[in-house]
């Protein structure tokens, strides 16, 4: 039996995503209801810069130098990575009522208000870093603290970004140094040479190193990352410059520049899942060069969920750690054409210990990398056995009755890998199949153990006759002239 339904949505790192989230009320970032939201989301496209997989990428000649460069701009004691608890986001409906908002600062570069700001839109560094000040309270910035005070405002349902700089609540509304509106769905840029909350022109919610991902294990995303200076010109995705002094030394890096974790750094088991989790996805994803600052620092969700020491051994790690990659641009990469596109089957029951095909199969097209493909299960009650996992079409069996979804992956490895799935229900029956084995007729089972009894007839409206009792699998019955049936009974 096979049946059709809507294909699975599976996001870059080949993680099925569930219904996509319904949000009907303004969700603050630090709450289980988000988790659950920012889980089911495609966080910008799967072939964005963001959800790049670098790990492969060639190192630029003068990677070295710009590390070296990166060391010796920073204050001796501040020469390892940084996790910082800063950047916060708040969830809101399709219908979230629009605010007006007055850019003080640079709003020819801004897109333009009102924005969806709710009551109770969250200023970067709150409630952890924020003591006993409630929301309302830092939101005016009571105690004229100051700061980088960014927001951002996520929309999953239309799949829209909007994020502000120098963000506060005056007596006569908000107001904002600038703000910058972004389609999680598109990979399009602002316009070259503008700024947006961030100082490269990049989406901060992207990057944000979120609760719910270091849960599962793994940062499935590059993060932005903060140097001393940088210099003039953005590189893909960036689409501003900040460089203090107009600085074109080669060495320095540009923003948009992407470092990565080297492969020879070893993560301790014994760290924090927060820890592991970040440095997994430095590894695999890497970090944007996205700000100046005085420290070389990624950006973590100040969510008073994680404990006090979550991410305290990161600043164990030197800079020396780390390495720069040659970047892919708009139509380079992942966004290059020739995707492939893994196609795993329809749907289908089977009995257990029944080897059946899987039909599986990839489009590809000229030009790209080799290609490999790979069979997995992703979950069920017990084991599936394939004959060759690397192969699309192949056979399987399963131990144990119940739902199995397995899942076919192709990738070039220059493309986004394809993910597609099929769903298996397996059960205790007994699947009987026939075939020629020179004069006679190999009658083979599966399904269920015991004792079992082969029938068969020459019309489905005739009496079964008892062929044969017997405690295996398979029987050779010699051919007869006309049609025949057979069935089999489990005693």
């Amino acid at each position: 039996m096979t049946c059709a339904l809507a294909a699975d949505r599976i996001n870059h790192e080949g993680r099925i995503l569930g219904p996509e989230p319904a949000v009907t009320a303004p969700i603050l970032f630090n709450t289980p209801e988000a988790d659950a939201a920012v889980s089911a989301m495609q966080v910008m496209p799967r072939d964005s810069a963001w959800n790049e997989d670098i790990s492969r990428r060639p190192l630029l000649p003068n990677s070295d130098a710009m590390i070296a460069r990166i060391i010796a701009d920073l204050a001796e004691g501040r020469r390892n990575l940084r996790a910082f608890h800063e950047m916060n986001f708040v969830l809101v409906p399709d219908n979230q009522p629009l605010v007006p908002i007055n850019f003080i600062y640079y709003g020819d570069e801004s897109d333009p208000s009102p924005y969806p700001i709710p009551i109770n839109l969250p200023i970067e560094t709150w409630p952890r870093e924020t003591g006993a000040l409630t929301l309302d309270q830092w939101q005016r910035d009571v105690n004229e603290t100051g700061g980088d005070r960014h927001s951002i405002a996520v929309m999953p349902g239309a799949g829209f970004i909007w994020e502000t700089w120098v963000t506060r609540l005056t007596s006569s509304g908000w107001e904002a140094g600038n703000g910058a509106k972004f389609d999680l769905k598109s990979n399009t840029l602002r316009p070259f040479g503008w700024t947006s909350a961030d100082a490269a022109g990049l989406p901060m919610f992207p990057a944000l190193v979120r609760y719910d991902e270091c849960m599962r294990g793994m940062v499935e995303h590059a993060m932005r990352i903060v140097v001393r200076r940088s210099r003039l010109g953005p590189i893909y995705p960036a689409t501003h410059h900040a460089s203090v002094g107009n600085l074109t030394d080669p060495n320095i890096p540009a923003m948009g520049q992407r470092v990565r974790l080297k492969e020879s750094f070893v993560i301790p088991e014994s760290w924090t899942i927060f820890e592991k989790a970040v440095l997994r996805g430095l590894k695999k994803y890497g970090a944007m060069v996205a700000d100046n600052g005085n420290f070389f620092s990624i950006s973590v969700t100040p969510d008073n969920r994680y404990p006090a020491n979550a991410f305290s051994r990161l600043s164990s790690i030197s800079i020396t750690n780390f390495e720069v990659v040659q970047t892919t641009g708009a139509n380079e990469g992942p966004r290059s054409p020739g995707a492939p596109l893994a196609e795993a089957g329809a749907d289908f029951s089977v009995g257990t210990r029944t080897s059946v095909a899987l039909n599986g199969f990839v489009q590809t097209s000229n030009g790209t990398g080799p290609l490999t493909v790979e069979w997995k299960i992703y979950s069920g009650p017990g084991m599936a056995q394939f004959s060759d996992t690397t192969r699309t079409n192949t056979s399987v069996s399963f131990d144990a009755a119940g739902e199995y979804l397995l899942m076919l992956r192709a990738a070039d490895g220059i493309h986004t890998p394809s993910y597609d799935t099929v769903r298996v229900r397996v059960s205790d029956g007994i699947s009987v199949s026939v075939r020629r084995d020179g004069d006679s007729l190999r009658v083979e089972w599966g399904g269920g153990a015991g004792n079992y009894t082969l029938e068969s007839t020459d019309d489905l409206r005739n009496a079964w006759t008892s062929a044969a009792t017997l405690t295996g699998t398979e029987y050779l019955v010699p051919q007869q002239s006309g049609q025949r049936f057979f069935r089999v009974r489990r005693e």
